[in-house]
């Protein structure tokens, strides 16, 4: 392919900077040419660093939408603005990977998913955590039945202290949430498609605001301010699928527990269980006992050689791109993502309302 892929970034904080960018600086056929932050120094810092010639700096991104030159957007603002930017991103025309979560609310989340649909362009979400060797492993296993059927899964999202402190990460009305709707979600998304079941039947919900009042508490992003802790700091869910099965979602920021652990799942299925707490174990049984299995993933093998290996961040970028010019399958499709909002949103419901949610 000789024209290039114009690429624009909207949210140039650390997500962006961190993950997005980095990741396509390994895409040859695409080129990052605008750039928008309502603080314009940090998208101009980064136009230096990642833009091609002639790239742009915006402070509005409807101002960066009308540029017809740019064929894909990635969406890496906080919560609030992700179904809003999104859809006006794909009503202009533009292909968009937007950042986890979704959105803050199943009925935004179909906005985006409806948006997709009407304009025929590609929309993904960037659950990174699916690109992990283990995850990626275990989804074989899956998918090739060596689970059996999978009746009872735990999400686990569990921090002891590590309440991010910056930007906005602790504000309710950009956020939509704390720990569940920031690593609950990838947990809860990484469960979900091992099972491949999307259809919830009914939520259970507790949310917990236990320790926001203690800044100095051996946090490792350092102490916060009490006053600006607006959002759980843990959120428990119980969901029930359509055909019976049964979910534990744990998610927390502070809560005084040695379990720790985020992006991981427990599976159990008739055949086998599995988990990824160490590694990648798989458990079952042969010849009247019990065994525990541990697939070794890593590269390597040869002296002086660690084999190919590659990023999560790079393997969703490389998948998004080859969706775009290839008609590649999208590793994370809309209407999964949808499904993840809808859980979360159903978790607070439930717990603001102290009752069952069923759907």
């Amino acid at each position: 392919m000789d024209k290039k892929l114009k690429v624009g970034i909207i949210g140039c904080g650390g997500i962006g900077r961190q993950k997005h960018l980095p990741a396509l600086e390994g895409i040859k056929e695409a080129e990052v040419m605008a750039f928008c932050d309502i603080i314009p120094e940090r998208a101009e810092i980064l136009c230096k660093q990642y833009g091609g010639e002639n790239a742009k700096v915006y402070t509005d991104y409807r101002e960066l939408l009308k540029d017809n030159s740019i064929d894909v957007v990635h969406v890496c603002t906080p919560n609030r603005s992700h179904s809003p930017i999104t859809v006006d991103a794909l009503e202009a025309g533009k292909h968009v990977m937007c950042e986890k979560p979704m959105a803050a609310s199943y009925e935004e989340a179909k906005k985006m998913t409806d948006a997709a649909k009407k304009t025929g362009k590609l929309l993904t979400i960037g659950y990174q955590y699916r690109c992990m060797p283990a995850p990626l492993y275990l989804k074989k296993m899956c998918e090739h039945g060596d689970l059996g059927e999978i009746y009872f899964a735990k999400a686990h999202a569990l921090r002891r202290r590590g309440v991010p402190t910056w930007g906005v990460f602790l504000n309710e009305a950009e956020q939509g949430g704390g720990p569940l709707i920031d690593i609950g979600t990838h947990a809860l998304d990484m469960t979900l498609w091992m099972m491949n079941n999307y259809k919830p039947k009914s939520v259970t919900g507790s949310i917990y605001k236990k320790l926001g009042d203690k800044p100095d508490c051996g946090n490792a992003f350092g102490p916060w301010d009490p006053k600006e802790f607006t959002v759980e700091d843990s959120a428990f869910g119980f969901i029930t699928m359509e055909n019976g099965a049964t979910i534990i979602l744990e998610a927390s920021w502070a809560l005084n527990t040695l379990d720790e652990g985020e992006g991981i799942c427990t599976l159990c299925g008739t055949k086998a269980g599995a988990d990824i707490k160490d590694g990648l174990r798989i458990n079952s049984d042969a010849l009247g006992k019990t065994v525990v299995t541990k697939p070794d993933l890593s590269a390597g093998g040869v002296q002086f050689f660690k084999g190919a290996s590659s990023e999560p961040k790079d393997i969703e970028c490389r998948n998004w791109y080859d969706a775009i010019l290839h008609g590649a399958e999208l590793r994370v499709k809309p209407e999964q993502a949808m499904v993840v909002t809808q859980i979360l949103e159903a978790i607070y419901k439930s717990a603001s309302a102290g009752k069952q949610i069923n759907f």
